[in-house]
């Protein structure tokens, strides 16, 4: 039986810590009639530029109202989706929002209730909490199927992931988003894979650079494990993959403890590695 190589202890406590970090600076709440859907900065919203153009996409009145001292925060005025969509295109035409990818995400209140949809490249900034699915997949000898991030990417660019990851639409159960994922990016169809089975859950919540600094990262990955068949090989299909590599375990926990592959990668790898 081989003996999985062990984690630097200080390094493990170091990688678990960074997963969940507070905000930079103070957040209030983002509502949406009496459900807090998200959180944002206070400056954020009143930035000129972004009323400016908040203004010219909502002509049948306000869409966002500033409150306090009472309930200090932003509420939302309107059609949660569509007064969010124009919030996310304001957001994105004064340089305060991510890639826009015409991705819908669903968005849920603090009890966990729908409340409507947002373009992906507006969470961030608002605080939405999201939902992903990664894939690790090893060989039936024990190697590791990695994939490195495009360098074009905007967030981690070069940097090692799992085999697969990616968010969970506002139309996708997590067994469709992952079947999605696998095949766009891996190029993978989930029957010619085996043994699938759900691994577990990662949490993270940290800052993120997304509206020049003021986002936040709030999202819970699901991941699953699975055996790559002898002489199936993952190739990439949307262009957001540099490379796939098989490591021995050895080699992946080395790359993994010199910081090479994603927060959320090495998370998930670890909890692999460890069974």
């Amino acid at each position: 039986m081989t003996t999985q190589p062990a984690f630097d202890p200080e390094w493990l406590q170091a990688l678990r810590a960074s997963a969940v970090v507070p905000p930079l600076r103070p957040r209030v709440p983002l509502w949406a009639g009496q459900s807090v859907i998200g959180s944002v900065e206070p400056g954020l919203l009143n930035q000129k530029a972004l009323h400016d153009l908040l203004d010219a996409f909502n002509q049948a009145g306000q869409l966002l109202k500033e409150e306090h001292p009472l309930e200090l925060g932003w509420r939302l005025l309107g059609d949660v989706s569509i007064s969010l969509n124009l919030l996310a295109r304001a957001l994105h035409g004064a340089g305060l929002a991510g890639e826009w990818r015409n991705e819908q995400l669903a968005v849920h209140d603090q009890f966990d209730h729908f409340k409507g949809t947002v373009e992906r490249a507006a969470v961030r900034p608002l605080g939405i909490a999201t939902a992903a699915v990664h894939l690790a997949g090893q060989t039936p000898d024990g190697r590791h199927w990695v994939q490195q991030r495009s360098h074009k990417k905007s967030n981690d660019p070069g940097l090692w992931d799992t085999l697969m990851g990616g968010m969970v639409s506002s139309l996708d159960t997590l067994e469709t988003a992952l079947e999605r994922e696998t095949w766009e990016e891996a190029g993978l169809k989930m029957t010619a894979l085996q043994n699938v089975t759900h691994g577990g859950r990662v949490l993270t919540r940290r800052p993120s650079l997304e509206g020049n600094g003021a986002g936040y990262v709030i999202e819970d990955i699901d991941w699953y494990r699975c055996t790559v068949p002898e002489g199936v090989m993952p190739v990439n299909q949307d262009g957001e993959v540099e490379q796939f590599r098989l490591m021995e375990a050895v080699e992946l926990v080395a790359a993994l403890q010199r910081g090479e592959f994603t927060t959320e990668a090495a998370l998930i790898l670890v909890e692999v590695l460890e069974v």
